[in-house]
């Protein structure tokens, strides 16, 4: 008997999930050890230095999950076995919804695998980011929402509540999915919800854990609606709807199509998705929001599991409706084949050169969510090359310096990215911490230092010639991969300034998002 009860319980549906979702944990650890730390991973184990409960571009979640990662060293396999452990944890979740939506062992597999091959969580499960945690958290606070009605559970608002708050001290974007979520239920009987005392109960849960930031944000004069506002005119990709909606599908995989679509399908014109139809509604409405702020594509990424758990549960049905069980092995099959076609994109798999002859091959120029200029490779892996040579050339300049320059020269780093890097690998380089202009490097200010020998990283010598009267070139860093903006980049030394001291010149350098 407890043979048998064993079996079952390893073949059980829940067991496969498990199965898919430790495939999914284990793609990525054997994996996103390759190529270098990312542009934002050094800004965030920089801000773990500095724990506080904000920061100008975020919330103060990752900077502690940073700080965390190094109780067990500085390894890229310590640092982004959380963003591992989130996705696997995401394919399990979804699994879950699809069920609870009335989806049998098809569905959840075909909503496991296409969270699995979603090109977006490929990458975003690859480095540590806040991306990485917030579509886990979007699709934990949608499950709520469906056993709150599928149960008349009412209680567990609290438990949304608890999971929102989370959101919001790991992103702000939370305060757009509990916007959506809102306005769903308006649009729908479920709107009931909005009078029961537990669903404000829940909001006021999540307000309390959001508190402490909201407190910071005002201290600091609404760094991060500063950030944004600046990002949206000076950094983000402009959109058209349609332009939008392509990015989706290159996000999300064209294959996907078919099942977010069917997702939207099943909630807002099925019987048996109607109960959820906030969730349809949820999803057209952060479409609009985002393209109507000029947000970038990815931003709507979290809001696609619920999307295939309920496609994949009207597939399941329309197969069965259509007596073709040969559907199911072929959907499968699709799924995978056409995810392996496209994972060496998005993980670093592949040696450099071999994925530049693979993207062409296939057409692929990367995924554009800013205004910048791309070189060899695509944004999302350029950001990973470079930045210990960075350091080493900036460190070759500093060493030459006479003892009594280096005692008092600051490092200044144009953005957040150099700066992280000189912070992270300067000790093993005999460097001192960097200080910056860009996001919360502004706000950590110029140190101790006076100004009166300054190193400049990043810097265009016509900005420096705003503020330094004696200024010589000492360095010039260059290679290969890095985003051409960091390429054939001057490193200056500069003397003899036009201010009187640099904490008086510090207001004016401030660059949110400049």
């Amino acid at each position: 008997m407890s043979r048998t009860l064993n079996r079952a319980a390893l073949t059980s549906d829940l067991a496969l999930l498990a199965y898919l979702s430790l495939a999914k944990l284990a793609v990525h650890l054997l994996t996103n050890i390759n190529y270098g730390y990312f542009r934002d991973e050094l800004y965030y184990i920089a801000c773990g230095e500095h724990l506080a409960w904000g920061y100008a571009d975020q919330p103060p979640l990752i900077a502690l999950v940073a700080r965390a990662t190094r109780l067990f060293g500085d390894s890229l396999f310590a640092l982004r076995l959380p963003a591992a452990l989130a996705g696997a944890l995401l394919v399990f979740v979804a699994g879950l919804l699809a069920r609870e939506l009335g989806g049998r062992r098809f569905a959840l597999v075909t909503t496991a695998l296409a969270v699995i091959i979603a090109p977006v969580y490929l990458y975003l499960h690859t480095i540590l980011t806040m991306n990485a945690f917030e579509p886990l958290l979007w699709t934990l606070a949608a499950y709520l929402f469906v056993l709150v009605v599928k149960y008349d559970r009412p209680r567990l608002w609290l438990l949304f509540g608890l999971v929102a708050g989370v959101g919001l001290l790991n992103k702000h974007s939370m305060l757009t999915f509990g916007f959506s979520i809102v306005a769903g239920l308006l649009l729908t009987p479920a709107r009931k919800y909005l009078f029961s005392r537990w669903l404000w109960l829940g909001g006021l849960t999540a307000g309390v854990i959001f508190l402490p930031n909201i407190i910071w944000e005002m201290r600091h004069e609404w760094a991060t609606v500063e950030v944004l506002r600046n990002a949206a005119v000076n950094q983000n990709l402009p959109l058209s709807p349609f332009g939008f909606f392509a990015g989706q599908l290159q996000l999300m995989h064209p294959l996907t199509l078919p099942l977010w679509l069917g997702g939207l399908y099943f909630y807002l014109f099925t019987r048996t998705g109607r109960p959820y139809r906030a969730l349809g509604f949820a999803y057209l409405i952060l479409f609009a929001l985002f393209v109507g702020l000029k947000g970038k594509i990815y931003y709507l990424a979290p809001a696609y599991p619920w999307l295939f758990a309920g496609g994949a549960v009207a597939w399941e049905r329309a197969v069965a409706h259509l007596r073709r069980p040969v559907l199911r092995p072929v959907t499968v099959g699709l799924l995978l084949l056409g995810g392996a076609l496209t994972a060496p994109l998005m993980l670093p798999v592949l040696p450099v050169e071999s994925y530049r002859r693979y993207a062409a091959a296939l057409g692929f120029e990367g995924v554009k969510t800013e205004k910048l200029r791309t070189g060899p490779l695509p944004q999302h892996f350029a950001d990973m090359f470079g930045w210990e040579e960075m350091v080493a050339t900036v460190a070759d300049a500093y060493h030459r310096l006479p003892p009594e320059d280096q005692a008092r020269c600051a490092i200044f780093a144009r953005n957040y990215g150099e700066a992280g890097a000189i912070d992270f690998f300067g000790p093993r380089y005999g460097l001192p911490k960097s200080i910056a202009k860009h996001q919360n490097y502004w706000l950590w200010g110029p140190r101790d230092y006076t100004g009166e020998c300054l190193l400049t990283v990043g810097e265009r010598l016509k900005d420096v010639q705003k503020s330094y009267t004696q200024i010589e070139q000492v360095a010039t860093f260059t290679h290969p991969y890095v985003m051409p903006y960091e390429n054939d980049m001057g490193i200056f030394l500069c003397r003899q300034p036009k201010f009187p001291s640099l904490r008086e010149l510090w207001p004016q350098v401030k660059c949110y998002s400049c």
